[in-house]
């Protein structure tokens, strides 16, 4: 039996967290609108967050995307991904989604960004010391941004998606597993089975963040985004990708595939392998995604 959503938010230590806008900036640029954005959450840390919208207002309330940004090792992007890109990417994702008429939003996590004056190694050893952890920080806040992009009066709260790359693509699909408010997600070249990852030595090229203590005890990366059935979910990832090595995906996949076959939701789980491509978008994966959110949004 896959692992109850209550007794994985208990492992990740999840809190209920919420953002609240203290100020906005609006830009007008070719095809879309920037608003950049500054939220403090519930103790009072102010994280910044940007947000991408269509250049021309509909007249009723559209879909949305909740944008996890990536790790890479590049604690200064944060946020930034969804409006400047990053190297693994084809280009910045925020624009594009907008010119497709998405509402995307993406916020700093814990040590990106205008938060990364405390260091990974340090958050994630003091979220251990106080019984909690970095990662369910993350999803937390996570959470929290998607309750606010929700409550837009532009935003269809019935029509929002998760996608991200990397940190982002786990971030993405934890979040659909603990928060059914999320109709489709879409993640990329972070999918793999953890206990796999440990028996190759794969899991080391893994930031701290992802500690959980005792997940592995109690279930798997293929349960857990099999929580997420049976609503849409996309795959993708490189044959070539050292973090996320074949055998390590295949055992996962079996396991979220299982969850989508009891679910009578197959039609509903895309998977795009790609042969010789490694830690990183490609066309055929945007292709994919922005053809995914279509059908699903």
């Amino acid at each position: 039996m896959a692992i109850a959503v209550a007794r994985l938010k208990e492992l990740l230590a999840f809190e209920d967290v919420s953002l609240t806008l203290i100020d906005s900036a609006v830009e007008i640029h070719d095809g879309y609108v920037l608003e950049r954005l500054r939220f403090q959450l519930s103790d009072g840390t102010e994280v910044r967050g940007f947000l991408t919208r269509p250049g021309e207002a509909s007249a009723s309330p559209g879909p949305a995307i909740l944008y996890a940004h990536a790790h890479g090792g590049r604690y200064d992007i944060g946020a930034l991904e969804l409006t400047e890109g990053r190297a693994a990417l084809l280009d910045a994702p925020g624009p594009v989604l907008a010119r497709e008429g998405y509402v995307t939003l993406c916020i700093d996590m814990p040590t990106f960004g205008e938060r990364a004056g405390v260091t990974e190694d340090a958050a994630a050893k003091a979220a251990l010391w106080h019984e909690k952890t970095l990662f369910g920080q993350m999803v937390s806040e996570q959470v929290g941004a998607l309750s606010w992009l929700a409550a837009r009066p532009d935003v269809d709260p019935e029509r929002i998606g998760v996608t991200g790359l990397s940190m982002g693509a786990t971030l993405a699909y934890f979040l659909a597993a603990v928060d059914h408010r999320v109709k489709a997600t879409a993640h990329l070249c972070c999918y793999a089975d953890f206990a796999t990852l440990v028996q190759t030595g794969a899991h080391d090229r893994h930031g701290h963040y992802l500690t959980v203590p005792g997940l592995l005890k109690e279930t798997s990366i293929g349960e857990i985004a099999g929580l997420v059935a049976p609503r849409a979910q996309l795959i993708c990832v490189g044959w070539d990708d050292p973090l996320t090595p074949p055998e390590a995906v295949e055992k996962a996949f079996a396991e979220t595939e299982a969850a989508y076959l009891e679910a009578e939701a197959l039609g509903a789980l895309v998977f795009l392998p790609e042969a010789g491509v490694g830690h990183q978008e490609t066309p055929a994966m945007r292709r994919a995604v922005l053809a995914f959110f279509k059908g699903y949004l």
